[in-house]
């Protein structure tokens, strides 16, 4: 029978899982974080996890903090376990499981005045986020911050009484000021390129609207360091939890299944300190775009690539994806001949074994990512992932036959059916615009790329309107597998 999980349970779970060699009352809280999701579990609180193991800066631990429901749910499993994790880290030779302590509390969603109470703590000296691409209130076509999103407006109107993250940081951040405490750092653990600036548009955009003295001082004594993550990290669902129960002998509300592999690449501008965080792999570095690029471009743009043209032919998971040959070898000549070429060198890196890497990783057949979490919010993710790599190829007058053909696969998702006739359930914020659009491109390509806060320039490209429209109207006359292999064969041109 599983044991629960909790701190009086560890000894019994350390015969079959590793768990923390500190205790609870070892560790002080030096991190408020935003959004604790899979990722930060199997990220951000990993690393952290390493370094208290290691006896190291344990006055860094992590109060979790959240504005949605979501986050409600999460911190009462967590709360129920004492705030500890589960992480099964699985590779294609090689799987095992440890229990995480870096958490050490979690504010309760809501309550306002403690989460502000908290982040004006003198012993805070990080705010972190993963609040996904699409928690920043960006416009997707320009890239910038959208001070007319109601929610910001709402915050603006009322900052005393903050809904979204980016109020409660300020109020946090005035009360530091006025109390002559100085402001904790803000770091960003989301997939967006530039995410440090990204994040300083969100927090000084929003104090602008209502404070411009404060906005200003923001931008000259807050810390907005840019940082690239990555970890593959699966949702969780009944198959991870009962494969926790039954392997590992721990009932664990909501653990966590990730790849083996991590990454973290940060800039090193931390003025209230930060915790050794090199000592565990991490790497600090004057310049994180160069490997914001590679990943963002190379790993989720992949993942945006695959997801769509998975999901028409009914694949259920990623490593089964990979498995198809036309969609594993679409993705390779995708990347190779459109994306790779326009990516700026990486120090020390290879981009072509990179790309191999990534490859590899996607096919993992143990971690159980699934083609649906690959697909979910792509509005958020395409402006992100796919867009900037045609626009780039479309600025060199380059074409976009592959760039083009995963837009037009993510056009024919959301008429709604898979090739087989299959009900595709939607998961992203502008489901219902994008699924009307979608099934009017059947008969007018161009009313998909009317979607201007999607597309943006991009949709204004000749070539690009002429690749996209071919490539859909060969989507819906021959299905994907056969225009997958006329790209493949070079004969998907007009």
């Amino acid at each position: 029978m599983a044991t629960k999980l909790s701190l009086a349970a560890l000894d019994a779970v350390k015969a079959r899982a590793g768990v923390p060699n500190y205790g609870r009352h070892d560790l002080r809280a030096g991190i408020v974080h935003f959004g604790v999701g899979n990722f930060h579990r199997a990220h951000q609180a990993v690393y952290l996890d390493d370094l208290f193991n290691l006896g190291r800066d344990r006055d860094w631990a992590i109060i979790g903090a959240g504005v949605l429901p979501s986050d409600k749910v999460m911190r009462d499993k967590l709360e129920a376990q004492d705030f500890l994790t589960t992480v099964v880290e699985q590779d294609n030779n090689r799987t095992g499981a440890h229990v995480t302590g870096a958490m050490i509390a979690y504010l309760e969603p809501g309550d306002t005045p403690a989460i502000v109470a908290q982040l004006a703590s003198p012993l805070i000296r990080i705010v972190s986020l993963t609040i996904t691409e699409g928690g920043y209130f960006i416009d997707p076509a320009s890239g910038v911050f959208d001070p007319a999103h109601p929610a910001i407006v709402e915050d603006a109107r009322d900052p005393a009484a903050p809904k979204t993250v980016f109020g409660l940081i300020l109020a946090g951040l005035a009360e530091r000021r006025a109390k002559g405490i100085p402001p904790f750092t803000i770091m960003s653990c989301d997939n967006i390129p530039g995410n440090g600036e990204v994040t300083q548009a969100a927090v000084s955009g929003l104090a602008r609207l209502s404070d411009p003295g404060f906005a200003d001082w923001i931008d000259a004594n807050v810390a907005f360091p840019n940082g690239m993550v990555d970890r593959i990290t699966p949702a969780t669902g009944a198959r991870e939890i009962g494969i926790v129960a039954s392997q590992y002998g721990i009932d664990d509300a909501w653990p966590v299944f990730c790849e083996e592999f991590k990454q973290w690449v940060l800039e090193d501008r931390f003025p209230q300190g930060r915790p050794a965080l090199e000592e565990v792999g991490v790497q600090f570095v004057p310049d994180v775009a160069p490997y914001e690029h590679m990943k963002i471009r190379i790993l989720n743009g992949g993942h945006a690539a695959i997801a769509y043209p998975a999901a028409l032919l009914d694949i259920h998971f990623v490593h089964e994806a990979m498995e198809e040959p036309l969609i594993g070898a679409f993705l390779a000549k995708l990347e190779h001949d459109e994306i790779i070429p326009v990516i700026p060198p990486v120090p020390d890196t290879d981009l072509k074994d990179y790309y191999k890497l990534i490859e590899t990783r996607f096919s993992n057949p143990k971690i159980g990512d699934t083609v649906a979490r690959l697909a979910q919010d792509g509005s958020n993710r395409q402006p992100k992932f796919i867009l900037p790599s045609t626009a780039d190829r479309l600025r060199r007058g380059e074409d976009v036959v592959g760039l083009s053909l995963v837009s037009a696969l993510w056009c024919r998702y959301f008429a709604g059916k898979s090739d087989s006739g299959k009900e595709i359930v939607f998961n992203d914020a502008n489901a219902d615009r994008l699924h009307a659009a979608a099934v009017a491109a059947k008969d007018d390509p161009m009313a998909f790329l009317a979607l201007s806060d999607i597309f943006g320039d991009v949709a204004q490209s000749d070539l690009f309107r002429r690749r996209f429209a071919h490539a859909l109207k060969v989507l819906w006359e021959k299905g994907t597998r056969a225009t997958l292999q006329l790209y493949l064969d070079g004969n998907l041109g007009e």
